[in-house]
């Protein structure tokens, strides 16, 4: 009979068991996954069982992880994006989760730029941890990138973007996201952006603060390659602070879109 075993199909014996199968596969394996749940080496297996074998500790290889991801996508998806390179500009609480939301999807690589360092106030909804205090935030990013999907290349930017070197840092992107805190670094990347490289899509945040309907936040086209996403009028202001859950659904609207347009999608 067949059996998937870590997403790779495999001939066994109608009689054979989880620990007959993990010492001719993986005999180092101490985790045994049978069709999403834990299980015991004496477990008899039945035709179409999907089996994973885990080593706790063990980063598996890129073909392992590809494997993986690729079962758990759309058909198709996971050639398609592992091809891409996108472009993140700033990684607070918008960048740094649309990374971490593209790092799980496969993206096959990364440019990621911000000057700025994890300070505690961006503990409240930017994907950063405690020991990463007074680090730069590109450098904490890519660590924390690299646990999540090691495969993923990564190239962290400390630096302040201006009109001088975003044709350096993200020309040889496919997208690019803007996520950026303040209106006139927002203005001044899509003004420069747009013109040098109008073919590309540019996705942007707008409109995310408080504590408003989820449902406000939409991904919506303004002109040409230029996307946005969130309600477009909610801005940080007194008494209106940054939050992590509304901050989040337009981050990952962001990241969808983003997706969509590597697949040949409308975002919108």
């Amino acid at each position: 009979m067949k059996i998937s075993v870590n997403e790779q199909l495999q001939d066994v014996t109608p009689t054979s068991t989880v620990g007959a199968v993990r010492d001719r596969v993986k005999p180092d394996a101490d985790v045994l996954i049978v069709n999403g749940f834990p299980t015991e080496p004496d477990q008899l297996l039945t035709e179409g069982d999907q089996l994973v074998l885990i080593r706790r500790g063990e980063v598996p290889s890129a073909e392992e992880l590809d494997a993986l991801l690729t079962a758990r996508h759309t058909p198709g998806v996971h050639a398609r994006v592992k091809q891409a390179t996108i472009g993140i500009a700033g990684v607070g609480g918008l960048g740094s989760a649309v990374a971490i939301a593209l790092a799980r999807t496969g993206v096959g690589s990364l440019i990621i730029a911000d000057f700025d360092l994890v300070e505690p106030s961006n503990l409240n909804r930017q994907q950063y941890f405690l020991d990463q205090l007074g680090l730069p935030k590109v450098y904490a990013l890519r660590d924390t990138l690299a646990r999540i999907n090691p495969h993923v290349h990564v190239a962290a930017c400390h630096l302040r973007l201006t009109p001088g070197n975003i044709t350096e840092i993200f020309g040889a992107v496919d997208v690019l996201v803007e996520a950026f805190d303040r209106a006139d670094q927002k203005a001044m990347l899509v003004e420069t952006f747009t013109v040098r490289f109008p073919d590309k899509p540019l996705v942007a945040g707008s409109g995310m603060a408080g504590f408003g309907p989820a449902n406000s936040v939409q991904t919506r086209r303004s002109f040409g390659n230029l996307y946005l996403c969130g309600d477009g009028t909610t801005a940080a202001a007194p008494g209106v602070g940054l939050m992590a859950p509304r901050v989040g659904v337009a981050a990952h609207h962001q990241a969808n879109a983003v997706l969509r347009l590597l697949l040949g999608e409308d975002p919108v």
